[in-house]
């Protein structure tokens, strides 16, 4: 592994501290790390002396990294077993018992007793309290519902109902995550998940069934209590899947689960992170670091702001020229430990770890600046692909994961209304808001990636507020003039369940964003905005290539729960391996 960075007179490097790969449901120490002077890797650093006024910035960008003097708190590291068992559910011994129903296994016979031959022999196990307490709490299996009993005597100590509504693949994920709920709240340790119905499911689609779970119960055991002066303990250990078969092929596909979630949870902890901590030099060491645990599939090259200078990355570094934070632009490369790559990908995620909007202030009610740390969402979901699939090492194919990293600030050396900027390609933008800042650092980024002979594309962004008035704050918007691209992503979305909908590129839009003075203007009116926004980032991608762009800007966060989803993890992931051998 290899990174350029250069530094005033001596090499400036982000010290991080080592933790196992394994920690895939808590916060790793090393993510977000102190500065410190000297070298700690194995890695080559080109010093250069540079002005004087870079080095000022420099130091500056060392003293803004611990603004506030916050840092994330170390958390002991915990880890959940998962074990895949065929046993009678009564003779399953721990805390809680969990079984998932749906509205057809609640189905009663004329005497309040159950039809569901599962539920029959838990029940007459109980003595009848199962289906006396169902009926008294009006438990149905509706999704969200769910019941606990507490049982003296028995083996388990707890029996619960959880709904799952109709059997779908996002109600198995939402079993494992409305379990992990109730072991939180007992402080259970030992818990065991079955389906009431299982013997219904088909046994090629058992094992995605427990993956499904088990991915439900990671997360949902997941709290990122990195910055919260007092935490507790999880409690959890071990999670057993009962009914769903046994074997080499179920464990694969739990062990799956396992590093997906670990790339989900890296994607939380970063668009999470707040600005004085995730700074573009933190997110560049991030990067470095995954290709560091994974050295044996993955390469990292980090350019700093004087090498994009070199390879004319004028659209990215005019966003980056307000702030003290340096840019740094990453580039992940992914090769299989082993046989030929038969097709190469890239995965490019929008990097702006902070984004008042420039000289286009964001203000007002609504303007979300104060949310504005997960406007580096999309290189979250490209980062924590990364650290997925440097577990998974899928065979037959090159994938290369492209961030532009900065700020967009104020300043005066900020760009300004009217300013206009030259992309690498040579084309030229008219910035006629400074707030539409992401599309002008991806237009260099996704140059960047057809340079690397990508033959596909997909670029994710939390670029337009549009986006969210038109899909909501769930659903992921879609842009790509390629059906079998779009065919390939939807299928993968299916699977994760993240949920995407396909919006048109409508070419008579494009008239908006001409520009008098240069090729374009870098938004159009208000009308259409997610549209044009997709259109300008289609006049940076080579026609040869299969291109998509995703507009993640309303799914990045749960408004609700107050923290990031790591939405798009899953699909970029099940995307890859669909295009591996």
């Amino acid at each position: 592994m290899a990174a350029a960075i250069r530094a005033a007179s001596t090499s400036l490097t982000l010290l991080a501290s080592t933790s196992s790969s394994s920690c895939y449901y808590h916060s790793c120490p090393s993510i977000f790390s102190k500065l410190r002077l000297g070298p700690i890797w194995d890695i080559s650093f080109a010093v250069t002396p540079l002005s004087s006024r870079r080095t000022k910035r420099m130091a500056h960008s060392i003293a803004r990294a611990t603004l506030g003097l916050t840092e994330p708190k170390k958390i002991d590291l915990s880890k959940i077993s998962f074990a895949a068992k065929e046993i009678e559910l009564v003779e399953w011994k721990g805390d809680i018992l969990a079984v998932g129903v749906t509205e057809k296994d609640m189905a009663k016979d004329e005497n309040s007793k159950f039809k569901n031959s599962t539920l029959q022999k838990l029940d007459l196990q109980l003595g009848g309290l199962l289906s006396e307490a169902s009926s008294e709490e009006d438990f149905t299996g509706k999704a969200g519902q769910s019941t606990m009993l507490r049982i003296p005597g028995l083996g388990s100590k707890r029996v619960g109902l959880i709904g799952l509504g109709t059997a779908v693949p996002s109600a198995y994920r939402s079993l494992g995550e409305a379990v992990a709920a109730a072991a939180k709240s007992a402080q259970a340790s030992n818990v065991a998940i079955t389906l009431a119905s299982s013997e219904g499911i088909a046994t090629e689609l058992k094992p995605t069934t427990a993956s499904a779970i088990v991915t439900g119960a990671i997360l949902g055991t997941f709290d990122d209590n990195r910055f919260k002066s007092e935490t507790k303990k999880p409690a959890l250990k071990t999670i057993d899947i009962i009914g769903l078969g046994s074997g080499p092929e179920i464990e694969k596909k739990l062990k799956y689960a396992e590093d997906v979630c670990s790339g989900i949870i890296l994607g939380k902890e970063l668009v999470n992170a707040p600005a004085n901590v995730l700074t573009p030099g933190v997110l560049a060491e991030e990067a470095t670091r995954i290709a560091s645990d994974y050295s044996d599939v993955f390469t990292a090259k980090i350019l700093d702001e004087e090498q994009c200078k070199e390879l004319k990355m004028g659209s990215f570094l005019g966003v980056a020229a307000a702030s003290a934070n340096p840019p740094h632009f990453i580039h992940l490369c992914y090769k299989p430990p082993n046989g030929a790559v038969k097709i190469k990908l890239a995965l490019v995620g929008k990097g702006l770890t902070f984004d008042c909007g420039g000289y286009n202030i964001k203000t007002g009610a609504g303007c979300l600046i104060e949310l504005m740390k997960f406007d580096m969402g999309g290189s979250a979901a490209v980062l924590g692909a990364a650290k997925a699939l440097g577990q998974i090492k899928p065979g037959g194919v090159e994938v290369h994961f492209i961030v532009a990293a900065c700020e967009n600030m104020i300043s005066g050396t900020g760009m300004r209304p009217g300013d206009i900027l030259t992309a690498s390609n040579g084309k030229t933008i008219e910035v006629n808001n400074t707030d539409a800042e992401g599309r002008l650092t991806l237009a260099d980024a996704l140059i960047y990636a057809c340079n690397q002979g990508a033959e596909k594309i997909v670029d994710l962004a939390t670029l337009t507020g549009a986006c969210i008035v038109a899909l909501g704050p769930t659903i992921a918007g879609v842009f790509t003039p390629d059906d079998d691209l779009a065919k390939e992503v939807f299928g993968a979305s299916e699977i994760s369940g993240e949920k995407l909908w396909r919006l048109p590129l409508e070419e008579s839009y494009w008239e908006s964003m001409k520009s008098g003075v240069a090729d374009m203007v870098n938004t159009g009116g208000r009308q259409g905005g997610a549209i044009t926004a997709a259109l300008f980032l289609k006049q940076f991608v080579d026609e040869k290539v299969q291109w998509m762009h995703i507009d993640m800007a309303g799914p990045v966060w749960n408004d609700k729960k107050k923290s990031a989803t790591g939405f798009g993890v899953s699909t970029l992931v099940e995307w890859v391996l669909k295009n591996a051998s």
